[in-house]
């Protein structure tokens, strides 16, 4: 069937398809293989543009339109073609994705089902928590621990503005856990966190305000991320990075990202979040299949170990909390989670 238009000439269906989707010609499955391209590391995503490392060179690209909606972050192995020279205003093409050695993902909430890759092949997670001002948040650490064994990245708690409280009630938390930690000061040494982040591919994560642009500045000198302030009437600090970033540092790299309010895990299982929970998984093992660990569940082996005081309180308290938000009720978590 065809259709005339203008001085008589003739459009096929074909032609009509083309112009549906703005075409000019029919899309080919015959993808070119881009044999000559070139690998790099995706070390910064800024509204379209991609600035990657390609044999030591930064290098501006933008994404080849066959690789189509799919999302490139920071930390993703890719291959590069084009102006690779990194000079000004030239621009190349990232053709393909490598396949990913892990993902860290997260949720804007726990109702979301929208996954957000936060960032490609990392292998630890550096969770920054302050002691104070604002005020420690136990309950999103625990969220990025969760997160964490998810992606199969090691954690790490760095524990920040010891000048202004001490660490002893989150080591006490998290230290029979394994969960390996680092106190920090504003002017005290970073000696062993500098060994633990050595040849790592690190991401670093933190509520706003918690001192992790400042630390990034001082394990990078010159890297100047924006630093804000807590505000003083809400407790809550500032959004200064406005995006994630790559940095070098000492043979393996770091990777600073924006503040955030929120982690959700609408993304993990009931039954992944609870292995998240090195310490309650284990007794979890006693429960019923299907067991939602609330106190009202039958049989519930973290019930009856909590009423005999054999596990702590309040990583019971977090875990429910996390069960309970997954499934749709976050009154309780929003609430809890005020100033």
């Amino acid at each position: 069937m065809s259709r005339t238009r203008g001085g008589g000439r003739h459009l096929d269906e074909d032609d009509i398809r083309v112009r549906a989707r703005g075409g000019s010609r029919p899309r080919t499955r015959n993808r070119p293989k881009h044999e000559s391209a070139v690998e790099g590391l995706v070390t910064a995503v800024d509204r379209g543009r991609y600035r990657c490392l390609v044999d030591g060179v930064p290098v501006v690209a933008m994404k080849a339109r066959e690789l189509g909606r799919g999302s490139i972050v920071v930390g993703d192995r890719v291959d590069v073609v084009g102006d690779l020279s990194g000079r000004a205003d030239t621009l190349a093409r990232v053709v393909r994705v490598r396949e990913r050695g892990s993902v860290l993902r997260r949720t804007a909430d726990d109702t979301d089902p929208v996954e957000r890759v936060i960032v490609a092949n990392a292998d630890q997670l550096a969770i920054v928590c302050a002691l104070a001002d604002p005020a420690p948040q136990p309950r999103f650490v625990d969220r990025c621990l969760v997160a964490a064994f998810d992606a199969g990245l090691a954690p790490l708690l760095c524990l920040t503005k010891a000048d202004l409280a001490g660490p002893e009630e989150l080591v006490r938390v998290y230290e029979p856990l394994g969960v390996p930690f680092e106190v920090l000061s504003p002017e005290g040494g970073l000696t062993g966190l500098r060994d633990r982040l050595a040849a790592r591919t690190t991401v670093l994560v933190g509520s706003s305000g918690v001192g992790k642009s400042t630390l990034v500045n001082r394990l990078v000198p010159g890297t100047d991320r924006a630093v804000g302030h807590v505000n003083a009437v809400t407790g809550r600090g500032r959004h200064t990075s406005t995006s994630a970033a790559a940095l070098p540092f000492e043979g393996g790299w770091l990777i600073d990202t924006p503040g955030v309010r929120s982690f959700g895990l609408a993304h993990i299982s009931p039954e992944d979040i609870v292995a998240g929970f090195a310490d309650l998984a284990e007794v979890a093992e006693g429960c019923p299949p299907g067991c939602s660990h609330q106190p009202d569940a039958a049989d519930c082996a973290v019930a009856a170990a909590l009423e005999r005081g054999a596990l702590d309180p309040a990583r019971v308290a977090s875990l429910r909390r996390l069960l309970t938000s997954r499934e749709g009720d976050t009154d309780e978590v929003e609430a809890e989670s005020r100033p």
